[in-house]
């Protein structure tokens, strides 16, 4: 691998947020949610990020959950927090929070909901570096957002200084290579992938380093992997990507027809989570639902092979 500087490096989660059967922000559970993230080795954490779900959670309960998050870390590693909004001063809004409450950078989205051009794009983030004095990533899931985060946006971004990274989610991995390609120059700007199943082939593309929402219930499984591609042992790196892989099979345990994507996948996290002691409850921002009993059996099969 080519070595470079960039800010952000490692394993980086989106870490779930915890909650209580009464539907309200499990602080003990996201307290030891983060002790097992640290003990597994990865070198920060992004707070409120989809896995977070942030969208579900109201500027209350997001406020909480950074001030566990960055208490419970204690500056170990950094604390990357989503400051994912709709629009330009929404997002600032949020970010100033996020500053405020000791984030040490923020994560932001393309506007959403509302009709927009790349111009706009480009503005929005701009817009919302100049008003917080915190490094900026930009979060690319067009799933979401319905908006493509092309490199010949984001390289200028990083070179004019405004992105200090990327979290690409965007599931196109000819655009992260060129992505990746662009950023050879770029020192100051972190290529990070969220697209779990081939973080081996995105390190191999130049990646600086991944966002697994599965990195939650296997951390230590992500370093492994992180630190055998760094050291170029693909084969090693091959083989345990294979393994999380296969645990990542957990996503298709939600009966068919009766969830969304979102909720099959964090609902498992959940799960799985549970099952291992760390977080008290599968319980899930409405409308989605929690796994059931038998969907939970499914997944303890999984998370036991």
């Amino acid at each position: 691998m080519t070595a470079r500087t960039a800010p952000y490096s490692g394993v980086i989660p989106p870490v779930v947020t915890p909650l209580t059967v009464d539907g309200e922000i499990d602080r003990t559970s996201l307290e030891r949610v983060v002790g097992h993230l640290l003990e597994g080795g990865v070198s920060g954490l992004f707070a409120l990020g989809s896995s977070g779900e942030t969208a579900y959670l109201t500027p209350g309960q997001q406020d909480e959950v950074i001030k566990v998050i960055t208490a419970a870390s204690a500056g170990q590693v950094p604390v990357l927090v989503g400051a994912i909004e709709t629009t330009t001063n929404r997002a600032v809004e949020r970010a100033r929070a996020a500053a405020g409450l000791g984030a040490d950078a923020v994560v932001v989205t393309a506007p959403f909901y509302t009709r927009t051009h790349v111009t706009e794009i480009d503005r929005h983030f701009r817009d919302i570096a100049a008003a917080v004095d915190l490094p900026l990533l930009a979060y690319d899931v067009p799933v979401c957002v319905h908006s493509k985060l092309d490199p010949e946006l984001l390289l200028p971004l990083a070179a004019d200084g405004v992105l200090a990274g990327v979290k690409d989610s965007s599931g196109d991995d000819g655009s992260f290579r060129r992505l990746a390609i662009g950023a050879r120059e770029l020192p100051g700007f972190a290529v990070l992938t969220g697209h779990e199943l081939v973080v081996d082939a995105m390190m191999l593309s130049g990646a600086d380093g991944s966002v697994p929402g599965l990195g939650n219930v296997d951390p230590h499984g992500y370093v492994r992997l992180h630190e055998a591609a760094v050291r170029g042992d693909w084969a090693v790196a091959g083989a345990e990507q294979d393994r999380l892989v296969a645990l990542f099979d957990i996503v298709g345990a939600a009966a068919g027809g009766t969830a969304s994507a979102t909720a099959a996948g964090l609902g498992a996290f959940k799960t799985a989570l549970m099952l291992r002691g760390v977080i008290a409850t599968n319980v899930m921002s409405p409308p989605m639902r929690h796994l059931d009993a038998a969907e939970t059996a499914g997944i303890a099969a999984l998370v036991r092979a």
